[in-house]
């Protein structure tokens, strides 16, 4: 079992890896995927973490759905990696 101490800690870190991600998308105007889903990814990771101590039902299916996303997203920008847009 996590400390609940160092679960909030982990919180934050991946609170932070989301609002940095959507930072990034935002004052980018062609932002690399691999950063903005990886970011994404981490932080979702982090964010389901912490809530297996501090749990909270709709924030853990807002984060797993955020999982699916950011992963989706990878597996996109991996398959378009190399391919020349018109």
């Amino acid at each position: 079992m996590i400390d609940p101490d160092l679960a909030n800690y982990i919180g934050f870190v991946g609170m932070a890896c989301i609002l940095a991600a959507y930072a990034y998308q935002t004052a980018n105007n062609r932002p690399n995927p691999f950063i903005q889903h990886g970011a994404n990814l981490i932080g979702a990771v982090l964010l389901v973490i912490s809530l297996t101590v501090h749990h909270n039902a709709p924030s853990m299916v807002l984060e797993a759905c955020w999982v699916v996303i950011a992963v989706f997203g990878l597996v996109r920008a991996w398959q378009a990696r190399g391919k020349v847009k018109a």
